[in-house]
C-alpha cells in the first residue's frame, strides 16, 4: 500500500502559536523543564487572534478506569463466507455494536486505487487544498469538525455518494485529476453499499425478521441520503504532544447517526471504541479487513437490542493515518423507528418515538460530538 509523508503545510500554522503558549507555560511552570532550543529554527511567532489553543484541541482526562483500556482486546472477527456469520453479527451488534470482518469480496484494486488518489490530494500544499473548501456540507476541511466547536489533529474531504457531486473542486490540487477521484470513490463506494447491504441483511435473517431487506432497502434506495469521508490525521510532534500530554484527539469520541459505518484505514493505530462499561479499547489496525460500526438509526430500528458504539481516534505522532468511512443513510424523508415485529417478539415497549432522518440529522448537526443525540428521542419512562 501506498505511504503518505509528513505534511508541514497541515501542522506549521498551530505550531508557530503553541510555541507562544510552549514559552508561557515554561515561563509559569516550576515543572516544564524542556528546552525551547528544541524547536526548530523555521519557527515564527505570532500574534494570537484566537483562544488558547489548550481551548481547542482536546486530550483525554482520567477517562480511563485503568490503565489497561488503553491495550487492544479481541474485537469480534467474522468471515462473511462462513455460514453461521449471520448469527455472529448478530452477537457483535448486540455486545460491542463493532467488529471487524474478512473475506468480504472487495477488490484490493479499488481500494488501492483510492488510497493512491488520497495521498495525491493530501500531500498537496494548504492553499490547494483549501480551494477544495471550505465543507459547504462537503469538500476539504481541515481542523474543524462541524459548525459547533469541536476541532481535531485531522484534515479531510466530505463527499455525497450521489452522482451530482462536483468533483472539479479538486482540480486545483496538485497531481489530482477531478475524473480520476471520482472514478476511484465511485467504485469503492459501489463495493461498500453492496458490502453494507449484505451485511444488513444477514442481520435480519440473524434476528428471523422478514422481509431481509428491511434494513437494506433504506441504502438502496436512490434518495439514500449517504456520504463518504476521507480522514487523514497527520503525524503529531513530539512538542504538542508533550505541551498537551500524550494523549491528543484526532477525532474526538462521538456515535455516528446513520444506519451504519463501514471503515478501513492504512496499517497505523489510533482507532478506539467504547465499551458498554465504559472502558476504551484500542483497535488493532488491519489495511486488509474492514471494521463496521452500528449507527444511531440501526439501534433505533432494533430498540436498542443493537448498539451505537462510541468510537474516537487518537494522535499518532511518527505516521499518517488515512481512513476510509462509507456511511449507509436513509432517504431524508423515511420514518426511524422500532420495528413493529421486534417489538411483537420481545414483547417490550418502543424505546424511542418515531421521527425521520430528516429530524435526527438536523438534530445531531446542532449538537457537538460527544453529546447523546438519541436522549432527546427517547420515550419518557
Amino acid at each position: 500500500m501506498h505511504s503518505l509523508q509528513p505534511n508541514v503545510h497541515f501542522f506549521t500554522p498551530l505550531l508557530s502559536t503553541y510555541k507562544i503558549h510552549y514559552i508561557q507555560k515554561r515561563k509559569t511552570s516550576n515543572t516544564f523543564q524542556e528546552p525551547i532550543s528544541k524547536f526548530p529554527q523555521n519557527f515564527t511567532m505570532v500574534v494570537l487572534s484566537m483562544p488558547p489553543v489548550n481551548d481547542q484541541f482536546s486530550i483525554i482526562k482520567n477517562s480511563c478506569k485503568t490503565p489497561s483500556s488503553f491495550f487492544p482486546c479481541n474485537i469480534p472477527l467474522i468471515d462473511l463466507s462462513k455460514p453461521d456469520s449471520k448469527n455472529q453479527l448478530v452477537k457483535a451488534c448486540e455486545e460491542f455494536g463493532f467488529f471487524k470482518v474478512v473475506n468480504h469480496g472487495v477488490p484490493m484494486e479499488f481500494i488501492s486505487k483510492l488510497e493512491s488518489e488520497a495521498i495525491k490530494f493530501f500531500s498537496s500544499p494548504m492553499s490547494q487544498k483549501e480551494k477544495a473548501g471550505p465543507p459547504d456540507p462537503f469538500g476539504y476541511g481541515s481542523k474543524k469538525i462541524g459548525p459547533n466547536g469541536d476541532v481535531g489533529w485531522v484534515e479531510y474531504i466530505l463527499l455525497s455518494t450521489n452522482s451530482d457531486f462536483n468533483y472539479q473542486k479538486f482540480a486545483s490540487s496538485l497531481g489530482v485529476n477531478p475524473e480520476n477521484i471520482r472514478d476511484a470513490v465511485n467504485d469503492y463506494v459501489s463495493a461498500m453499499k453492496k458490502m453494507a447491504c449484505e451485511i444488513l441483511e444477514m442481520l435480519a435473517e440473524g434476528l428471523k425478521i422478514h422481509p431481509k431487506n428491511v434494513f437494506s432497502k433504506l441504502l438502496m434506495d436512490e434518495k439514500s441520503d449517504s456520504i463518504f469521508r476521507l480522514n487523514h490525521y497527520p503525524p503529531c510532534p513530539d512538542e504538542v504532544r508533550e505541551f498537551y500530554g500524550r494523549n491528543l484527539i484526532g477525532f474526538g469520541e462521538h456515535t455516528d447517526p446513520q444506519i451504519i459505518s463501514l471503515l478501513r484505514s492504512n496499517n497505523i493505530s489510533g482507532l478506539q471504541i467504547s465499551l458498554v462499561d465504559g472502558h476504551w479499547i484500542s483497535v488493532p489496525p488491519d489495511q486488509n479487513s474492514f471494521f463496521i460500526n452500528v449507527g444511531d438509526s440501526l439501534q433505533v430500528m432494533t430498540n436498542g437490542r443493537f448498539k451505537s458504539v462510541k468510537h474516537r481516534v487518537l494522535a499518532n505522532s511518527v505516521k499518517s493515518r488515512l481512513s476510509m468511512i462509507y456511511f449507509g443513510g436513509p432517504p431524508l424523508s423515511e420514518k426511524i423507528a422500532p420495528l413493529a415485529s421486534l417489538l411483537v417478539k420481545g414483547d417490550q415497549d418502543s424505546l424511542y418515538r418515531e421521527f425521520t432522518w430528516f429530524e435526527y440529522k438536523k438534530s445531531a448537526y446542532k449538537s457537538r460530538l460527544g453529546d447523546n443525540r438519541l436522549v432527546l428521542f427517547e420515550k419518557l419512562a
